[in-house]
């Protein structure tokens, strides 16, 4: 039986993250061989020495200060067929409205950094009410894709958009000529690790449906793929660890893993309770999107404890990878990492809590990616509590991994 190998399962400590962590931490992290990069809320770290030692990046300072500053937000991969890292980050809203940065670096190395700034006035004059969050990211065979909610002053929710970047022209940093979609009935959108020819992205239509966009790399029309899954509940979600310590306080169904393997697009998302799962767990769609019909629901729970918060990505081979959190009952909120051999879920812990959350405050996303140069291997990122339940208690986790 396969078993999952963690190959590098890594803390980082005070001096990598200046205690610039929060529980709601929002890790990613991305490999080029003994070069490695973390970011969260609201730090960044690299190592060049395959993480036996870590320097901190501060993304306060790192870049000149642009629309109020960096705010928090950020995502970070190394993009090999091109040979760039890419680093995205949120700013803070000014005004009514805000940037985020797109920053490339060529190389393996961590060189000068160059970057791209995007404003919703940019795209219309008349949005000067409206500002950027909860980004996603992933690259297909050509481009990059990115994904943002967009909320008023008020912070209702607008709208959110996608954006296709040329791959080549991060690459040259030459004159960006980029391409952008937005919609005003699906939020969060979440795009699909391990894209080639098309990019596709998923959203909740409401109850049980979901919608599949798809955004071809040679065109600028968008189709639909609409399924319908079995029931799940979207809330109240509640996972008391123990002295009742809740860590699922703020938690909700917005999909946070989604892959792409062949012809079958993949999406998870956190569920609560219901008949024959006791806590919540994570909730899987597996769409065909040839014959545009849902093929299986690979679900991930547990009879006392909680699954949530999934990030997910196949290897070069397609098996898929995951990257989660895990907790309630007798377990604080603990770190999983996994794939899926087969029909079963091969999971690992990498850290256990020793402690929940002051608030309740838990996530919001985490990021698996392919490993390079081990493309069959995974990079995933985490955090937990260590020694405390303060945000300064939280020790993010790099981890390489792959199938033993």
């Amino acid at each position: 039986m396969a078993s999952v190998r963690l190959i590098r399962n890594i803390g980082l400590g005070d001096a990598a993250t200046s205690t610039q962590t929060s529980t709601v931490n929002e890790p990613t992290a991305a490999a080029s061989g003994n070069n490695l990069f973390v970011t969260g809320n609201w730090f960044a770290s690299q190592s060049t020495d395959g993480g036996a030692n870590w320097a901190l990046v501060d993304p306060f300072t790192r870049f000149p200060a642009s629309a109020g500053g960096f705010c928090c937000d950020q995502i970070i991969f190394y993009e090999p067929s091109r040979d760039i890292w890419i680093w995205i980050l949120q700013y803070v809203r000014s005004g009514g409205t805000n940037i985020f940065r797109v920053a490339v670096c060529r190389g393996t190395s961590f060189g000068s950094w160059y970057w791209w700034d995007f404003s919703p006035t940019a795209l219309n004059v008349a949005w000067t009410d409206m500002w950027f969050d909860y980004p996603d990211a992933a690259t297909s065979s050509n481009h990059l894709y990115i994904t943002f909610n967009a909320f008023n002053s008020a912070g209702s929710w607008l709208r959110a958009f996608a954006f296709k970047l040329p791959l080549n022209t991060l690459r040259d940093a030459t004159s960006l000529g980029y391409q952008w979609w937005s919609t005003t009935t699906h939020g969060s959108l979440r795009l699909t690790q391990g894209a080639q020819s098309s990019m596709f992205f998923g959203s909740h239509n409401g109850g049980r449906r979901l919608r599949i966009f798809g955004w071809p790399d040679a065109s600028n029309s968008i189709g639909t793929i609409d399924v319908t899954v079995s029931d799940w509940s979207a809330g109240p979600y509640s996972a008391p660890g123990p002295g009742g310590v809740e860590w699922l306080g703020r938690g909700d169904s917005r999909i946070t893993g989604a892959w792409l393997s062949g012809t079958r697009a993949g999406f998870l998302w956190t569920a609560s309770a219901r008949a024959g799962r006791p806590m919540p767990y994570v909730k899987g769609a597996l769409v065909d999107t040839a014959t545009r019909t849902l093929v299986e629901e690979p679900d991930i729970w547990n009879q006392s404890s909680a699954f949530a918060y999934p990030a997910a990505c196949p290897n070069a081979s397609g098996v898929l990878g995951v990257s989660l959190f895990f907790g309630g009952g007798a377990r604080n909120p603990s770190h999983v990492v996994g794939f899926r051999d087969g029909a079963q879920w091969r999971l690992v812990l990498t850290s256990t809590g020793t402690n929940g959350p002051q608030n309740g405050a838990w996530g919001d996303y985490l990021s698996c990616r392919r490993h390079v140069p081990g493309s069959l291997e995974w990079v995933a990122s985490g955090f937990t509590l260590q020694g405390g339940s303060d945000r300064r208690n939280v020790e993010p986790r790099y981890v390489h991994f792959g199938i033993g």
